[in-house]
Order: structure tokens, then sequence, then C-alpha cells
């Protein structure tokens, strides 16, 4: 861990129960046209946007809607943009999950330049320079995993035998403000607050054992971490519920996801979110899922690593600090490494996070999915695994 760091943009940050009702007054600051990026039909559909329309409409301002299907892809943005460009549009609103966002930023980003998003992302296309200007844009999670209402980068995926999942990146997608409001978490079902809780775990422990971890980053991943401990199994059993108890972890559970996107966008991650970029573009596996199905084993070969070949990391006692912070029972040094790993096996076993096979990965596609995973999150993975190492990750989650 470095004291010489540097922390990129964040937006202005809006937190706490009922503070979605502000989003009209973020929005007048800037104008009175707004895009609005949405997911299938879950928030449309929910009381909240209802009480939402009627505030636009009493603050004058009006919207037109986009829903995303699944996760962006570059066409989806291309032809947003395509047929919005000359909407006039001052802002452009994005409320649901990861790809909901995601596609908002990438739109937000395009919608006056209005060449193609191929021309910026990354490790695929030109990778020319991003000049803007950006659109205001405004991001409101209705899911807690992601954290992507706090990152500069929009995740844009094709799917098959040649797909990929690509960044589209720069500090200009960052948002003007992100309201978060664990109220919205409440109609979430118990699968999507499993892979999306898990992926908000997976986070904040890969950017605690980043190689680009600061002493900032730090600070704010383990204030997420405890919170996740304090809310996770309770918003998981609470399900639909209204009570104090399941408000109380929704706002935990919030919490977590903004400080795991928060530091993931300063810090970088590790090997899981280095698989998942291949396992996401040639398979029909949710990111989540990912991160849920493979984060006991990515930490178990993560720590033999390291006692073999870095046994002075710091990462190692950073592995038993979070051991210690989410273990029922008090336990320290390799104990609590070893209860670390016990108890990431027994939630995805809870949790019944679905196994690779499940999405018809086979053994004959281990070599393709490991020479795919060598990206940025790999390169800041607490030590450097080899390929034999990364195919008995994916080959024990088959």
């Amino acid at each position: 861990m470095t004291d010489t760091f540097t922390i990129a943009r964040l937006p202005k940050i809006i937190f706490g129960a009922g503070t979605l009702a502000q989003l009209p007054h973020e929005i007048s600051r800037f104008g009175t046209r707004a895009l609005i990026v949405t997911g299938a039909n879950s928030f449309v559909a929910s009381p909240p946007w209802a009480q939402l329309q009627e505030q636009l409409n009493q603050a004058k301002i009006t919207h037109t809607l986009i829903n995303v299907m699944g996760e962006p892809s570059p066409e989806f943005v291309d032809n947003a943009v395509a047929t919005h460009k000359d909407g006039d549009f001052e802002v452009v609103v994005g409320i649901g999950g990861g790809s909901a966002l995601d596609a908002a930023k990438a739109i937000a980003g395009l919608l006056i330049p209005a060449n193609s998003v191929m021309d910026h992302l990354e490790g695929v296309g030109p990778e020319r320079s991003y000049i803007g200007p950006a659109t205001p844009l405004f991001c409101v999670p209705t899911t807690a995993g992601t954290g992507s209402e706090a990152t500069k980068n929009a995740v844009l995926s094709r799917h098959g035998a040649d797909g990929f999942k690509k960044s589209f990146r720069d500090d200009a997608l960052v948002a003007a403000t992100a309201i978060i409001d664990p109220d919205l978490l409440a109609t979430c079902p118990k699968s999507v607050i499993a892979a999306n809780g898990m992926d908000a775990f997976t986070q904040l422990l890969e950017s605690l054992t980043s190689t680009r971890r600061n002493p900032m980053t730090a600070a704010l991943a383990w204030s997420g971490m405890e919170r996740f401990a304090q809310g996770f199994w309770d918003m998981w059993l609470c399900a639909g519920e209204q009570s104090e108890r399941a408000g109380q972890a929704r706002a935990h559970m919030a919490y977590a996801s903004l400080m795991s996107g928060i530091c993931l966008a300063q810090t970088g991650l590790g090997s899981v979110h280095g698989l998942a970029q291949p396992l996401g573009s040639l398979f029909p596996i949710p990111h989540g899922v990912v991160c849920g199905t493979l984060v006991a084993e990515a930490t178990d070969i993560n720590i033999r690593a390291l006692i073999e070949r870095a046994p002075e990391s710091p990462a190692l006692s950073t592995y038993a600090r979070a051991g210690a912070t989410v273990l029922t029972e008090n336990l320290h040094g390799n104990d609590a490494l070893d209860g670390l790993v016990r108890t990431l096996r027994d939630w995805t076993e809870r949790l019944e996070l679905p196994r690779l096979s499940h999405y018809g990965i086979t053994q004959p596609d281990v070599e393709r999915i490991v020479a795919n995973s060598r990206g940025s999150s790999m390169q800041t993975n607490p030590v450097k695994l080899s390929d034999n190492e990364i195919a008995e990750l994916v080959t024990r989650r088959l």
C-alpha cells in the first residue's frame, strides 16, 4: 500500500431512504428535458416510478424512456444515440441495475458527439481518445451490487464465439449526481440479491487486495465490508419484506455496493473480474453469478499462491482481516484465512449459485477462457497467477 495516490472524479452522492424524491431538483439544475434509461420493466412497474413521474411533471421536466433488455451491447448504444441525438436532451438519467446505468453512461457520453461507441471501447476497434462533450448524467441504482453509479466506465458486451465484454471509460462519464435510495431495493428477488451482493463483496475484497490499493480506498472498502457483513444475509432472508430489519439491511447493502464501486474505480480488481470478461462474453452467464460462483476458489488459490511465492505480501493479512470481518467466530491469522475460504464456499452452496457447467461451459472451453482472462483486472491481482492456476480456478467450478 502506498501513500502516494490519485483519486479520480466522483459524483455528488445523495444517500438515504426516500432520496429518489430529490432527483427532479437535481435534474432542474441542468435543464428540463431528460432522457431516462432503465431496465426491462421492474422499475417502471413499481410505485416509485409512478411517484417519480408525478414529481417530474410538477417540476416541469419532460422525459423520454429507453428500456435496456439485458446487458447493453455497442449496437444498442449506437442505435439509442442515433434515435435520440436530435432530441435536445439536457440530461440523461440511468435508473436500474448495472446494465441500465452502464447503458446510460455510454449514451450520455455520445449523445452530443454522436459517433459510434466502438471508437472508444478498450481492447477492440481503434480506441480513439474520447473528446466529448458528455451530457450531464444522473445515476439511481435499484440493485445493490455493481456500484456502477460511482464509476467512469460503461461495460458493454457482445456475446458469442467472437464476443467481448469491454469498457468505454472516461472521467467525463462519471455521473453529476448519484442518488442511492435503499427503498428501491425492496422489490429485489432473492436470486438478484444473491448475485449482486456477491458482486459487491467480490469488488470490496479485490479492491482491498489489489496491487493499486491505497489508504483512502482501504478505509472506504473496510467500511463497506463491515456494512456488507451486517446487511447481506438479513437482506436475503427478508427479501420483499417492509420490516425495520429489512430496511436496515437494504441500507447496509446499498452502502456496501456504493463503496465497492468507488473503490474498484480507483484501484482495479483481481482474478474473479479478470475471468468475468471472457466468461460473460463467451457464455450467457450473468456477471454477479460469475463473481459469486468463483470468489471462494479464487480466494483459496490466491492465498495458496501468496503463501508459496510472496509470504510477506500484505494481501495475506488483508484476507485474514476479511475473514475475521465476515466470520461469526473469533479467528485470527491462518485460522482466519481458512475460515474465509470455508465461509465463502458455504455461501456459494447456501445461495445455490450455479456452477459454470450450468451455462454450457465444459473442460475444452477452459483453455480459451484462460487465454482471454489477462485483462486489466488480472493485472492488479495481488499475485500473478499462472495459466495452470487460472485453469484450476475455472475447473473447480465446472
